[in-house]
C-alpha cells in the first residue's frame, strides 16, 4: 500500500509537444517577417500545389529537380503567364530558404514563361464618363477615387476616417504596396459625395456604439496599446461591411472594410452596360488613374485628358 501510495505521487512524464506542421511553419515565418495576408495566401496556395503535384512528399526529401519539374508544368502543361510562375517560384525558394532552411541550388534549367511587353488599355475622357455615370453610391465615390487619387482598390477600401484629409485635400495611404506609406490627392469632384458618405458611416458607427459593438480592427499591436481606440470614430473604416462581424472568444462585433468583389462586380456590370466594344473592355485598373499616365508618358494628349478629373 506504501509503495502504491508513493507510485501515486510521482509526477507523470509530460509528453513533449508535437512540432508545427509545415504549413503552420510557413505561415509563421511569413508573419514574423511581417508578409502581407495576400502573399502569404499565394505562397501557401503554390506550397500545396508542389506537394500535390509530387503526389504528397514532403518539401525535404525534394530538391531543385522537383521545383523545376513543377514550374516546367505550370509553364508547359497550364500556360500560366510570367508573373504567376515567378510567382509560385518565389513561393518555393522561400519554403526552402525560411522554412526547411535549405538552398535548392542550380535552377537554370527551369523552363520559365516569357512575359510579354503588352500596352495598356487606356480609355479616353468619353468612355470614362460612359462607365462613371453608370455607378452609384459608394460605388460612384469608390471609382472616382481610384481614377482620380490614383488608390489601388483594397488601398481604398482599407482607408481610415483620419487618413482622409479635406482640408488640404489629400488622401494618406498607410502600408501600402510594399509596406509603405504615401500621400496622394483627393480630386474636388468627389469630395462632397464623399462627405455625405461619411456623414451616412457616422451615424452607422454611432448605432453600433449604442449597442454595444463599434469597433474596427486595429494594425499590429495598436489594440493592446490604445484599448479604446478601436472604438473610436478616428479609426473606422471609410467604407465599412454591410454586416458586423463578430469575435465569439471576446464576446465583440465590430466592423471590417468592404470585400473588395462587391466593387469589382458592380463595377464590371457597369463597363458592359455602357457599349464599350469588347475590345475595349477593362477590369477594375483598366481607367489609367493620373498617376499612371504621367507614369506612361506616351502622349501630352493622354496626360491632359485626365487632367480634368484631377481638379
Amino acid at each position: 500500500m506504501r509503495g502504491a501510495l508513493c507510485c501515486s505521487r510521482m509526477p507523470r512524464p509530460v509528453a513533449s509537444p508535437r512540432p508545427p506542421r509545415l504549413m503552420d511553419q510557413v505561415r509563421l515565418a511569413l508573419r514574423a517577417r511581417r508578409y502581407s495576408r495576400r502573399t502569404e495566401k499565394a505562397y501557401c496556395h503554390w506550397i500545396k500545389r508542389f506537394i500535390f503535384f509530387h503526389g504528397l512528399r514532403h518539401p525535404s526529401a525534394m530538391a531543385a529537380t522537383e521545383v523545376n519539374a513543377f514550374l516546367s508544368h505550370l509553364a508547359l502543361a497550364e500556360n500560366v503567364s510570367a508573373s504567376t510562375q515567378n510567382q509560385a517560384l518565389s513561393a518555393l525558394l522561400f519554403l526552402y530558404r525560411h522554412v526547411l532552411s535549405r538552398e535548392l541550388g542550380d535552377l537554370g534549367e527551369v523552363v520559365r514563361a516569357r512575359r510579354p511587353r503588352r500596352l495598356p488599355v487606356v480609355l479616353t475622357r468619353e468612355e470614362v464618363r460612359s462607365v462613371l455615370s453608370r455607378l452609384d453610391g459608394v460605388t460612384w465615390v469608390v471609382a472616382n477615387l481610384l481614377y482620380g487619387s490614383g488608390l489601388r482598390l483594397l488601398e481604398c477600401l482599407s482607408l481610415r476616417v483620419k487618413d482622409v484629409d479635406f482640408e488640404s485635400s489629400q488622401i494618406t495611404v498607410r502600408d501600402g504596396k510594399g509596406s509603405q506609406d504615401r500621400v496622394t490627392m483627393l480630386p474636388q469632384v468627389v469630395k462632397a459625395r464623399f462627405r455625405e458618405h461619411l456623414e451616412a458611416v457616422r451615424r452607422i458607427h454611432a448605432r453600433d456604439l449604442a449597442e454595444g459593438s463599434g469597433r474596427a480592427p486595429l494594425p499590429d499591436a495598436l489594440e493592446r496599446k490604445y484599448p479604446g481606440a478601436a472604438a473610436e470614430w478616428r479609426w473606422q473604416f471609410a467604407f465599412p461591411q454591410a454586416h458586423r462581424w463578430v469575435d465569439a472568444a471576446r464576446g465583440e462585433e465590430g466592423r471590417y472594410h468592404m470585400d473588395e468583389t462587391i466593387i469589382q462586380r458592380t463595377f464590371k456590370r457597369a463597363v458592359r452596360e455602357s457599349g464599350l466594344p469588347s475590345t475595349r473592355h477593362a477590369t477594375l485598373y483598366g481607367i489609367p488613374s493620373p498617376r499612371t499616365c504621367w507614369r506612361m508618358a506616351t502622349t501630352f494628349a493622354l496626360c491632359r485628358s485626365c487632367s480634368g478629373t484631377r481638379t
